[in-house]
């Protein structure tokens, strides 16, 4: 039976059966705040105490913390009389777990709506965040509701909506307009940025290209642009409003990579914000290839051979800064002398010009010995010297290899040792692999893409062109993933070929005609785990099949493989394997600079390796040789945040 009676404040003692050990100097204060406003509005359970006349309060500690605070504060005395209902010692433990695990927060609209209350009466957001023991921040969120039309408000109360789909409304206050984007949206295309996307029709996001390019938000700020922030959106978040302004400094830095192609000679250098469409399947003039002097190529080949040292002696952690610093150097000079090997003839430049634009990533890119109509003085012989194809990739090929040029601010510090590409990438094959087999139609088209390479421009075409080895090569991955059955994907491509062995007759005389007896559909299958097996997207350290490799992502693409299920960055997969740099770069990329600087201050590479791996997990981080590459010409708006947790 539970007992009700009162007690002084000086007599209550922390129960050591609480099972809560832990409370946070902020949080008591808030709720003083609040005790001190509102009184104590739930009884403390107690339990009598070691020493007659004393209690251990079993439930409600940090309540009987934000007195004692009060206390201090001189503004209640020590021995206050704390209304309390008396537990048995036998209760105890079980009381505690009850009321922290059950406890339940309140409802956000409801938390709306009672916040609004208060601000009405002239409540001021410091005051009620302090009677509720809550942030400003959350304050101000939830009052932002007050924008969102009723009707939205109900649909959430119902769970008709996330409390994400719900913020996203906020950035407008017009209610009609509101509920006409939500009743037109898809069921499967209203998630939060698209919601935004819609409402703020009249402003640029921070992930529009134009801002990326110019730096962020934080350089059009600093040029005298105005920005609307989202309250429910993250640090570095907003949208544009003076469109004018974002668009000259855009056309300012794309007028800067554009000047020094109009000193080389090209017949015309245009600016553009996107890729034109016209650019596709029209002619291009290429570089030609010119012979290395013997003194350059012994000068590459040393470069390259002290490269691979260096990234070795960074894996084992021994003088990461000058090895980098070196590395960045020899980076350089390779490049320079890669420049030398092919070069754009001036007949040629006479008649081509560049295009300057901004790719999907938010990078000045350049396309180079385009041919337009009017430019060709004589289409028999272009016909018959120019490649029609021109549609190079938008990522990684520069100006004296393909015809395409990104430009970035600066060369990536870190890269990983050439033996963890391969093995990334071997993981990175089999998760192709299995994939593609579940896939038929996708198998297919993938096969007769690399038929048609084969039989419409010769055979050497298939192997450099084509992630499939269509010949059926077959690429073993076991002298790269060791064990092969610990890699997930190893393991399912496995169990499939044990699937289809007891299917396919033993005798390999009988296979065709068993062949003729089967439907369509299980050709279609076969030919997806036939094709399987020819998938190669492994980067050697010496390979004649890079853009093999690099189409490799364009399948993955097309399977829409997520690579979170087949590969998981841990220390045994990756962070053993890297240098310091790497760790970090890693973190940053996943949780941002302060979780990098917790790896930063690591004393040795273990501590910073297990750091690292707490960090990653759950990100979804994956190494960019297992990563399927985006593609460079989707016109896809990129993805917000995810909201922090309150």
């Amino acid at each position: 039976m539970t007992t009700t009676v009162i007690i002084e404040l000086n007599k209550l003692d922390a129960d050591p059966k609480n099972v809560r050990k832990t409370y946070s100097a902020d949080s008591i204060a808030k709720f003083a705040a609040n005790i001190e406003a509102n009184g104590v509005l739930h009884n403390l359970l107690v339990r009598p105490g070691a020493k007659k006349g004393r209690y251990f309060v079993t439930a409600g500690e940090r309540r009987r913390k934000a007195l004692l605070l009060l206390v201090e504060q001189g503004k209640i005395e020590k021995n206050h009389p704390v209304e309390c209902k008396v537990k048995t010692a036998e209760e105890a433990t079980e009381i505690s777990l009850s009321e922290n695990v059950e406890r339940e927060a309140m409802h956000p609209v409801d938390e709306y709506e009672a916040f609004s209350a208060l601000a009405d009466e002239g409540r001021s957001i410091t005051d009620i965040a302090a009677r509720f023991g809550v942030t400003e921040v959350i304050v101000r969120r939830r009052l932002a509701l007050a924008k969102v039309s009723p009707k939205l408000l109900e649909l959430y109360r119902a769970e008709k909506m996330t409390f994400e789909q719900l913020s996203a409304f906020t950035v407008s206050d017009d209610h009609e307009r509101q509920e006409q984007v939500w009743d037109n949206l898809p069921h499967w295309d209203n998630e939060a940025y698209r919601i935004k996307s819609s409402l703020m029709t009249g402003e640029v996001a921070y992930t529009d290209r134009r801002v990326k390019l110019i730096g962020g938000l934080y350089d059009y700020e600093q040029a005298g642009g105005a920005v609307r922030r989202d309250l429910f959106g993250e640090p570095g978040e907003g949208y544009v409003l003076d469109v004018a302004l974002l668009d000259r400094l855009a056309m300012e830095r794309l007028e800067e990579v554009a000047a020094p192609y109009r000193e080389k000679g090209w017949k015309w250098v245009e600016t553009s914000f996107l890729r034109p469409d016209w650019i596709f399947n029209i002619p291009r003039v290429y570089p030609v290839e010119v012979e290395p002097t013997s003194e350059e190529q012994a000068e590459y080949q040393a470069l390259h051979e002290e490269w691979d040292d260096l990234a070795e002696l960074i894996n084992s952690d021994m003088d990461d800064e000058k090895a980098g610093q070196r590395m960045d150097e020899i980076s350089r000079r390779m490049d320079e002398l890669s420049g030398k090997r092919e070069i754009y003839q001036p007949d040629d430049m006479a008649r081509s010009g560049v295009i300057v634009f901004i790719n999907q990533s938010g990078n000045a890119q350049v396309d180079i010995g385009i041919v337009r109509a009017e430019d060709e003085d004589d289409a028999e012989e272009a016909e018959g010297e120019e490649d029609q194809d021109g549609t190079e990739d938008d990522g990684a090929e520069t100006e004296t290899g393909t015809g395409t040029e990104p430009v970035t601010d600066a060369a990536p510090k870190f890269a990983p040792s050439q033996s963890l590409i391969e093995v990334l990438t071997a993981r990175k094959t089999t998760a192709l692999r299995v994939e593609l087999a579940h896939n038929p139609d996708v198998a297919l088209a993938a096969v007769v893409h690399a038929m048609l390479l084969r039989i419409s421009y010769g055979s050497g075409q298939t192997s450099v062109k084509s992630a499939l080895q269509v010949s059926l090569t077959h690429e073993r991955t076991e002298k790269w993933i060791k064990p092969p059955l610990e890699c997930a994907a190893s393991a399912a491509f496995e169990n499939l070929q044990e699937n289809y062995g007891h299917k396919i007759p033993g005798n390999p005389a009988d296979l065709f005609d068993w062949c003729l007896e089967q439907s369509h559909e299980e050709l279609m299958s076969l030919l997806a785990y036939a094709a399987a097996h020819s998938v190669n997207a492994i980067e050697t350290k010496f390979s004649d099949r890079r853009e093999g490799i690099a189409q490799a992502d364009q399948l993955g693409r097309a399977l829409k493989v997520d690579m979170t299920k087949w590969f998981e960055t841990t220390a045994d997969s990756y962070f053993n394997h890297v240098n310091r740099r790497g760790i970090e770069q890693a973190v940053l990329e996943a949780q941002g600079p302060e979780a990098a600087l917790a790896v930063s201050a690591a004393g040795k590479k273990a501590e910073a390796v297990l750091i690292a791996e707490r960090r990653i997990k759950g990100t979804g981080w994956l190494p960019v040789p297992v990563r399927i590459a985006a593609d460079p010409n989707a016109e896809v708006e990129a993805e917000p945040f995810p909201m922090a947790a309150e």
